[in-house]
């Protein structure tokens, strides 16, 4: 079962780490550039993840059921999930780049910088660029958690390898040579999302063209049993839950940037960088949860309930023991990691202040990625959206009490601004920790007595 575990989680990891990767490599480039650069970066990729986060369900949704399509041999419906899947998620691109303009709107309401004019002008440019990335992002949902669902975590690593690289050297020459500044990162997003777009089709059609040539009707009838309403419905109404829970999530990351702009400019650059190591380690963690939700749904699929008990023990025991490895990584190499994004001395300075709290991301967070893994793969999404739910709330009362109880009234000095960003990251890490521990509580009726009950 290990050597099963690693076998789908080291191409998700490779996949994963791709995605900070790049993240890290703009920071680094318009880290360069200057401080209003960092958080204009920070807030153009925080409205993205408002948007995508929030249609997250196109690639859980569609790894869960594929799953266990896959697990019940049931290859005519696998071939609907992915048909589903990929026809909402243009869809929904439609509507976005047509909502373009309103949805800037509304994120400069979101997103306030204190003395901020110049970062919220060049977060926009970013925007007008890179929404133009929608179909393909959203269409890579549906494609990725089609081949994560049908036990095949290679596919979408050679993509993201792929459409990475291309981001990176576009990126580098748009900007370091073309001089297009922030409007040339975005650029580079939009001509790698269609490339890798490109690559994910090209390997259905070499990989999986004998799934879709074997369900014996044409291309119309496939895409009418697809969206059946009777299909159609069953899909929106577990997909309804992960959006519900994906939303909270969007809320509390884009709430975190929101306040760090309200405290200061310096604040907001600072903690841009201190989240790179959240996000190196989430996705570092995702590529096991990925695992979670192939192997889950697999073994419900298959009613094996000895597989299903086996393989999310083991995955808490991979997770503990990347708790422990990271834990020492950002304890050794935490101010030398700040350097590598920016070379500006007040924000790195001000960054080793809070180094302590990224010594608790890994501690903190690692059940929270595990679960929604495990809980996807068995399409347990109630019991993922009302954890959720209790999380976020927490989050917001213990930002707020502490804001109450220790800065309302306050003169804003340098050290109330620290006391104000510690609150902030305080709420963050019981956010996280309350995820992991309501999910554990929720596992034996959510996802073990799929399998109970059937018998």
């Amino acid at each position: 079962m290990n050597k099963r575990i690693l076998g789908l989680a080291l191409p998700n990891i490779i996949t994963n780490i791709t995605v900070p990767l790049l993240g890290m490599v703009d920071m680094a480039i318009v880290g360069h550039l200057g401080v209003s650069h960092i958080g204009a970066i920070a807030i153009g990729a925080q409205i993205f993840n408002l948007i995508y986060w929030n249609f997250g369900f196109l690639r859980m949704g569609t790894s869960g059921f594929t799953a266990q399509a896959y697990g019940a041999l049931d290859m005519n419906e696998a071939v609907r999930i992915f048909v589903r899947a990929i026809s909402i998620a243009f869809a929904v691109a439609l509507l976005l780049i047509l909502l373009q303009w309103p949805i800037s709107r509304l994120s400069i309401l979101i997103f306030r910088v204190k003395n901020g004019s110049e970062v919220i002008q060049l977060a926009l440019s970013y925007f007008f660029v890179r929404i133009w990335a929608a179909p393909a992002t959203l269409g890579l949902y549906a494609v990725k958690g089609w081949f994560i669902g049908m036990q095949n975590s290679k596919l979408p690593m050679w993509i993201a390898i792929f459409l990475n690289t291309v981001n990176i050297i576009c990126s580098l020459l748009f900007v370091l040579v073309f001089h297009w500044d922030i409007q040339g990162v975005a650029l580079g997003t939009v001509i790698a999302q269609y490339s890798g777009l490109a690559v994910g089709i090209f390997f259905i059609v070499k990989k999986y063209g004998w799934v879709f040539s074997n369900y014996g009707s044409s291309a119309r009838d496939i895409i009418a049993d697809a969206l059946h309403w009777n299909e159609m419905r069953r899909f929106f109404k577990v997909n309804g839950d992960i959006f519900l829970r994906t939303i909270c999530l969007a809320t509390v990351f884009t709430f975190i940037t929101s306040a760090s702009g309200q405290i200061s400019r310096e604040v907001l650059a600072i903690d841009a960088l201190l989240m790179q190591f959240f996000t190196l380690f989430s996705y570092i963690m995702d590529g096991f949860a990925y695992a979670g939700e192939s192997l889950v749904g697999r073994y419900i699929g298959a009613q094996d309930k000895a597989s299903l008990h086996l393989s999310i023990r083991l995955l808490l025991l991979w997770g503990l023991a990347l708790t422990i490895l990271f834990t020492i990584l950002y304890a050794v190499g935490g101010e030398w990691f700040l350097r590598i994004f920016s070379s500006d001395p007040v924000i790195n300075n001000g960054a080793k202040t809070y180094l302590l709290w990224t010594l608790v991301i890994p501690v903190c967070g690692f059940a929270a990625f595990l679960f929604d893994g495990i809980f996807v793969g068995a399409t347990a999404s109630r019991a993922m959206r009302d954890c959720m739910f209790i999380a976020t709330l927490a989050f917001f009362a213990v930002y707020y009490i502490g804001i109450r109880i220790f800065i309302h009234g306050a003169y804003v000095t340098p050290q109330i601004e620290i006391l104000w960003n510690n609150i902030l990251w305080s709420a963050f890490m019981i956010y996280l920790a309350l995820r992991g521990i309501l999910q554990a509580l929720c596992l034996k009726k959510s996802v073990y007595n799929q399998i109970n009950n059937n018998e």
